[in-house]
């Protein structure tokens, strides 16, 4: 059983944009309501971030978006989601805090997340972005092939690279996209390809992805179809082998990449949340990044329809228990978040003059 609900991308100016629908299975309004939380994911084909939460009053959930040009990776403290969120746009990187108190509400939302701090990178293709034990951001650099972090007088600062990738410079050559933390510190990252040449990935899209142990600069595994999002999560290593559109898990002692679940659609993004994933899977382009892939092929065999989607999978059977079918203007989705402890939050942007009016003092210095 499913429910529609009809909605439209509407601009911060006020002006409705394309019409788009959100077809919610039966429960996943409750299983959100449950978590305490609220859902985030990216789209950098509409460039909208959306915030999905629960709404008390009505008992639906309530959809929250602003407009970012091509935003992708979307952070969440660990250790204090409610707090502070980073997110990647076209050629900068926007640090969001909450001004909202614990138990504050404002028009009826439990959190407002203000962009206080945003640096300019260059369009260098940022993908994820996580934060280090320091509190400052680590991300996906694809177009340098690198980690980095923010950097007082450059436009970034790598802190590692690839074995095979011989020097720091502006050509995607492996398509490193994924990136996992651990204890803190980055812990594995995915590229699509051993390649050191520009767009040398490209041809090995099929069965040349890699997942790489970034703390003993290893390879762990070897053999995937264009893997993306790695996450380590309750001591299991998740990853998703988009190119196949299988979600499933590495077994760190072999290398073997073990299949949990099909996903009819180009899957990239995950978060958790008890014993269920939240993955993000988009409508392929019809252009040659896609074209060749094992995952074309099972949407053909097996006479399906790539669906942009946020499925919700329980990691005890595999099974996806709860979705969120998207249709009309949102195609492809990127990064998708849990934010803990915000049932119901709201993002600032820059396009109403809302923004030029939050304003929070931080507490007197004494001299």
């Amino acid at each position: 059983m499913t429910s529609k609900d009809e909605t439209a991308v509407v601009d911060e100016d006020g002006q409705s944009g394309t019409p788009f629908s959100m077809t919610l299975t039966d429960g996943f309004t409750q299983w959100l309501a449950d978590t305490g939380s609220s859902l985030a994911f990216t789209t950098y084909q509409a460039g909208k971030v959306f915030l999905i939460g629960s709404n008390t009053e009505d008992g639906r959930v309530s959809v929250f978006e602003r407009s970012f040009p091509r935003c992708m990776g979307f952070g969440v403290d660990p250790e204090d989601g409610s707090r502070t969120l980073w997110l990647s746009s076209l050629y900068q990187i926007w640090r969001f805090e909450n001004f909202l108190l614990p138990g504050q509400e404002q028009d009826g939302y439990d959190a407002v997340f203000v962009p206080i701090e945003g640096r300019t990178t260059g369009e260098v293709d940022v993908h994820d972005i996580h934060t280090r034990e320091s509190a400052e951001p680590v991300f996906v650099v694809t177009r340098f092939n690198c980690l980095a972090t923010l950097d007082r007088e450059n436009s970034f600062k790598p802190i590692w690279k690839p074995p095979f990738i011989s020097e720091i410079a502006p050509e995607d050559r492996c398509h490193l996209n994924g990136l996992s933390m651990r204890d803190g510190k980055p812990g594995y990252v995915t590229c699509v390809s051993d390649s050191d040449v520009k767009r040398g990935w490209h041809d090995k899209r099929r069965d040349g992805g890699l997942v790489i142990d970034v703390g003993a600069n290893e390879i762990v595994t070897r053999g995937l179809s264009m893997p993306h999002s790695p996450r380590l999560y309750r001591g299991t290593l998740y990853v998703i082998q988009t190119g196949t559109g299988e979600f499933g898990s590495i077994d760190l002692k072999t290398g073997a990449f073990e299949p949990m679940c099909f996903l009819p659609g180009f899957a990239r993004g995950v978060a958790f949340f008890g014993d269920h994933a939240v993955i993000g899977v988009s409508r392929p382009r019809q252009n040659k990044t896609f074209e060749g892939l094992v995952l074309n092929d099972r949407l053909e065999s097996g006479n399906l329809d790539a669906t942009c989607m946020i499925a919700v999978v329980n990691l005890k059977t595999g099974s996806i228990d709860h979705s969120i079918t998207l249709e009309g203007v949102v195609q492809e989705l990127y990064d998708v978040a849990m934010i803990r402890g915000v049932k119901r939050g709201q993002l600032i942007g820059f396009r109403k003059p809302e923004v030029r009016f939050m304003v929070k003092p931080g507490p007197l210095e004494s001299t």
